[in-house]
This record gives structure tokens, C-alpha cells and sequence, in this order.
């Protein structure tokens, strides 16, 4: 597997990440970025576009997401809680959803997925080998907003507390949606939200 990391439009510049299977499909994760910047990379490696998955529904993270899917017939993958067609949650159609603790496959890639409500109603975190995708539910030391009108703290909270509980080894590499990746051994000793007391 090939691993690619991009960073979307100012001022958010939100993380997005295309892999690459060894069968040379591709599966990008919030594609923020103009389409033209995925097809690049895909047309260096000769790989195909077949799954597109967003961790969460909001603007930043989605930019890319119709044209490419358009383009390439991909499967986009999106909780329906954040497929509200909306100027914050822009996307209306999806093509699969995710399931609680289950898997979806592409080729050698499993990706484990969990629901993590908090940011949005629909915010999911997914788990490819050793490398943790957690959107805008948990960041370098810190966490996504819970204070717009799809958010909610108390979701947030409990979200955390499963990711805690996940038996995940602490060298995990956690990939969020914006800033810096980490781990999870430094997340569960460092970030505040993580120990609990920020909410204090």
C-alpha cells in the first residue's frame, strides 16, 4: 500500500490522504482538494478510484468528493446524519455506509470503523492497519468543535471514551482531519479531552 497526504484549501487546510492498493485501487479520505491534484497522483501510479470516505460530512472536507465520484464511478462512503445537502453539509447521495465496529475491505486494506458523534451527529474514525484516520473527532492535542448546531459535547465525550477504550497498541498513528498527526499513546497521556479534565 501507497500512502498520500494532502492538505486542502486555505484557511482550513484540511488533511486528506489517498491510498493506494497494491492491485492499484484507490481510496481517498475527505478529499479536500481539487480533483485535479488526486487524478494527478493516480495517473503517475496507473491506479483506479473506487471508494471515497468521509469521516464526517462538513464543507472542508468534502470539496472534491462529487466531481471525483463522477469521474470515476467510486462508492462514497458517508454517515446519512451529515448527507443533509446543506452549505455546511454539502453532500445529499451516498453510495454505502459505514457500520459500528465492522469493517469494509479494498483489496489488502481493511478499514475498522466507529461511530464518534460529537463534531457532527455522523463523524466516524476508521482504522487501517496502524494508521488511525480520526476526522474531526480527536486532534494533536485537542479536539473538533462541539459547538455548532450539529454538534454535541455530550456525544463528544462518550466518543472519547470509546476511542479510549479501543484495545489500540499506543504507537497507532492518529491522521486527523487538521494539524499535526500524533499517536495514540501521546493522545491518551497528553490531550486534555482525552484525560477528561478540559471539560472541567
Amino acid at each position: 500500500m501507497q500512502m498520500f497526504h494532502l492538505a486542502g484549501f486555505p484557511p482550513y487546510y484540511t488533511n486528506s490522504f489517498l491510498l493506494i492498493t497494491k492491485a492499484g485501487n484507490a481510496v481517498i479520505i475527505d478529499p479536500s482538494c481539487e480533483p485535479v491534484e488526486y487524478n494527478r497522483i493516480l495517473g503517475e501510479h496507473g491506479a483506479k478510484l473506487t471508494h471515497i470516505l468521509l469521516t464526517h460530512g462538513h464543507f472542508d472536507h468534502v470539496p472534491g468528493a462529487e466531481e471525483l465520484r463522477r469521474q470515476w464511478g467510486a462508492a462514497l462512503y458517508l454517515d446519512k446524519a451529515d448527507a443533509q445537502g446543506t452549505q455546511r453539509l454539502p453532500i445529499s447521495k451516498v453510495d454505502g455506509e459505514y457500520t459500528d465496529g465492522g469493517e469494509l475491505k479494498v483489496d489488502e486494506l481493511t478499514f475498522r470503523t466507529w461511530h464518534t458523534p460529537g463534531h457532527t451527529l455522523g463523524s466516524w474514525c476508521l482504522l487501517c492497519g496502524n494508521l488511525f484516520f480520526t476526522g474531526d473527532t480527536l486532534f494533536h492535542g485537542s479536539i473538533g468543535r462541539t459547538d455548532f448546531a450539529e454538534s454535541d459535547p455530550e456525544k463528544m465525550k462518550a466518543s472519547l471514551e470509546k476511542l479510549k477504550a479501543l484495545p489500540l497498541a499506543d504507537d497507532v498513528q492518529v491522521l486527523p482531519g487538521h494539524m499535526d498527526a500524533s499517536t495514540m499513546g501521546e493522545e491518551k497521556r497528553y490531550n486534555p479531552y482525552m484525560r477528561g479534565y478540559a471539560w472541567n
